[in-house]
């Protein structure tokens, strides 16, 4: 009985280690490529999308408030945006998104040029 717990205690030795590392590590590469590259991905082209925003676009905030941009500077963290004749609120430049129809626009434009 001791000679077959000896045995079995040193058979699975190195080889369940290195296996379960491995499994791990081939689980972290997928998770990865699946899910944190393309939200890099995605976080740089709407931090793009927000530098390249100037007066008169037409923007949807993350509240859903569809408006005209009235005043932007490259220094201040907010835009001016105009959501009706004379109504004017100030936003955070982080709660602008781009419109439904700008960003078909911008892939199409982009599949144009590739």
């Amino acid at each position: 009985m001791l000679t077959n717990t000896i045995l079995l205690q040193a058979a699975g030795g190195s080889a369940g280690f290195l296996q379960s590392w491995g499994l791990i590590i081939i689980l972290f590469v997928v998770f990865y490529f699946f899910m944190i590259r393309p939200q890099q991905k995605r976080q740089k082209e709407i931090r793009k999308f927000r530098e390249s925003l100037g007066k008169g676009d037409s923007v949807v905030t993350a509240g859903g408030i569809h408006g005209k941009i009235v005043e932007a500077s490259e220094n201040a963290t907010y835009f001016l945006l105009e959501v009706a004749p004379g109504v004017r609120i100030r936003i955070d430049k982080g709660s602008v998104y781009p419109s439904a129809a700008e960003a078909n626009q911008a892939a199409e434009q982009q599949g144009d040029k590739n």
